[in-house]
């Protein structure tokens, strides 16, 4: 499923410039062609980076926690925002999830 508008607290991927491949969250739509994202280490809530959106794959998951704290207007810390970008953005955790839903290779075993 291919998502087409960004919402606050949605999750994207960068797919240029030097961050490429970079996991963030969507916390600002400026206008029809960028938005305000963050990651909670780089590019922390105080400042958020800038995407023109043809440079971001917008991907069906969203960070509902932070998704409705956005919407209240409550406060939302950046080890929030890392700890739900941890999966995505760290290669240890993205591949031992892989395994961990990867079910087992049937064994032939003769009786």
């Amino acid at each position: 499923m291919k998502v087409k508008t960004p919402v606050p607290g949605g999750i994207c991927q960068s797919t240029q410039g030097r961050d490429k491949d970079r996991y963030y969250i969507i916390r600002y739509v400026y206008n029809e062609s960028s938005v305000g994202v963050v990651d909670g280490n780089f590019k922390k809530l105080a400042a958020p980076k800038k995407k023109n959106l043809k440079h971001l794959r917008l991907l069906p998951e969203k960070a509902e926690s932070i998704a409705a704290k956005f919407e209240d207007g409550r406060q939302v810390f950046d080890t929030e925002i890392y700890s739900a970008l941890r999966i995505y953005n760290d290669p240890a955790k993205k591949q031992e999830n892989q395994e961990i839903n990867t079910p087992p290779a049937c064994k032939n075993e003769e009786v």
